[in-house]
């Protein structure tokens, strides 16, 4: 989780504001001293309650609507909940049997992906992300070339989930189709099976110190290999956002028109999952932590997924109100990435 540090809180602050925040979170009302004196099981009267109330409001962990007497947590408050006071259970058995089937029975890498995207947001009834797998750190297995016009090349690349990814490449000196052949025989041999981050690291440097018969062929496969391994723009995908119309706690037009203009961009959606990359585990993220304007009002849950070896491919999560149930999300959130990484590794290893 993020931001271990919290205030000091004795044990009947802690559950007083741990009841209030459940039960804002399940009604979206304000939550009052009555309520709260015979929900928190303390047995304390409301003028202790509301006491205390005040000195949660006095920390800026909760804030007073001018139109109740009770209390509304503010983001700071979500914070200290999640770092502190969260209590979460395993998703249900029949819902990680929905996700491993969902996930299971999809067929491409891509299909893959669409499904969890879909599953986090019919799970979640928000919206639901995931970043395409990183090209530079899965593993490349066959590049074929194949001559456009004497000076275009178009570039084949399989990777080893059996993805493919095309590339024109522009040459500054024609190459006659055998030599094409002849430079993808020896790069399928000198490259598969390592990932396009290892290729550009080490092979691609020996290539270059290589001194011996084959110098043409060195230079021209150096020249294509660098076009056609070249890391390109990550994308994500993007599910059910539309269920944030009407959402309680995002009902301003100006900042949902913001929101949706980010999920069309997507650059600072990725950007905030290239966060969650550099961490372990499910990462949240509550309004302004967000770090971009169009996400001030919202939070985010996110996690990697992984290869078989742990290398992270991607980042999946759910985009929904402050006010959404951490508890039961958070473990979708987790079960998802762990089903989608095994799933991944399945299909790369049992395809041909």
């Amino acid at each position: 989780m993020n931001h271990p540090s919290c205030p000091h809180l004795d044990l009947r602050s802690r559950q007083v504001l741990r009841t209030l925040i459940t039960r804002h979170i399940e009604t979206g009302d304000a939550v009052g001293s009555q309520t709260l004196a015979k929900q928190a099981q303390l047995e304390v009267s409301s003028a202790t309650i509301r006491n205390i109330l005040a000195d949660l409001e006095e920390l800026g962990l909760l804030s007073a609507p001018h139109t109740s007497s009770g209390r509304v947590p503010t983001p700071k408050g979500y914070r200290f909940y999640v770092d502190a006071l969260l209590q979460v259970s395993p998703v249900s058995a029949a819902e990680r049997l929905e996700v491993a089937r969902t996930l299971g029975e999809s067929g491409t890498t891509s299909q893959r992906l669409g499904c969890a995207s879909d599953l986090l947001s019919s799970l979640s009834q928000f919206a639901g992300v995931v970043s395409l797998p990183k090209r530079d750190r899965m593993a490349f297995k066959h590049v074929e070339f194949v001559g456009l016009e004497p000076t275009r090349v178009l570039a084949v690349v399989v990777f080893a989930d059996n993805s493919v990814q095309n590339r024109v490449i522009d040459l500054p000196v024609p190459i006659q189709p055998d030599e094409l052949v002849e430079i993808s025989n020896f790069l399928n041999q000198e490259l598969a099976g390592r990932s396009l981050a290892e290729l550009r690291r080490r092979m691609l440097r020996e290539l270059r110190q290589a001194q011996d018969e084959l110098q043409n062929l060195m230079t021209d496969s150096i020249r294509l290999a660098e076009s056609a391994l070249d890391p390109i723009a990550e994308d994500m995908l993007v599910s059910g956002q539309n269920r944030l119309l009407g959402t309680p706690g995002l009902t301003d037009m100006t900042r949902l028109r913001e929101l949706f203009d980010a999920f069309n961009s997507k650059r600072e959606i990725l950007q905030l999952l290239e966060r969650t990359e550099q961490a372990e585990g499910v990462q949240i993220f509550i309004g302004e932590e967000c770090g971009a304007q169009p996400l001030n009002n919202v939070s985010v849950i996110s996690a990697p997924y992984c290869d078989a070896d742990g290398q992270v491919l991607g980042v999946l999560g759910v985009i929904g109100p402050q006010r959404m149930d951490y508890s039961r999300i958070v473990p979708v959130v987790q079960t998802t990435a762990a089903v989608l990484g095994e799933s991944l590794a399945g299909h790369a290893t049992s395809r041909p």
